[in-house]
């Protein structure tokens, strides 16, 4: 099954790609200025890459509580399952885009090369490869 990572976010969402070889790779985010257009952007990749499971980051608060930012994402989801009919999972995405800037940093991109990935939705998509690479590192079968 094909499945899309996506790392939520009011400008910008991180998308993610992954199948049943098990590694998720990030793709271009969608970073359209309109939310609808955002969600057309979704739209295609459903289509183009035949998803048939979404995986969220859900952005739990440090002691594990759902605060503010969580129900946004519960909103987004609904919009989600309403358009898409697709399974949706949930997975926690605690400090995924500070992993994905700290590794830039120490990659000696500097700060406005980190900048401009997270303009582009970059840094976004990377956060959405983890998202989605913990998903399915937790779902893989044992051999």
């Amino acid at each position: 099954m094909n499945h899309l990572g996506i790392d939520y976010g009011e400008k910008r969402i991180g998308l993610s790609f992954g199948d049943d070889i098990g590694v998720a790779v990030p793709i271009p985010a969608a970073v359209e200025p309109v939310f609808e257009a955002r969600m057309e952007h979704i739209a295609a990749v459903v289509k183009a890459r035949r998803i048939g499971h979404l995986v969220v980051g859900y952005p739990y608060n440090m002691d594990g509580s759902i605060g503010f930012k969580a129900r946004e994402v519960d909103d987004f989801i609904a919009k989600l399952e309403a358009r898409f009919g697709l399974p949706v999972d949930r997975v926690d995405e605690t400090l995924t885009s500070h992993a994905v800037e700290s590794a830039s940093k120490k990659g000696r991109k500097g700060v406005e090369a980190v900048r401009r990935d997270r303009a582009r939705g970059t840094v976004d998509s990377g956060a959405a490869a983890i998202i989605l690479q913990d998903y399915l590192d937790s779902h893989q079968p044992l051999m």
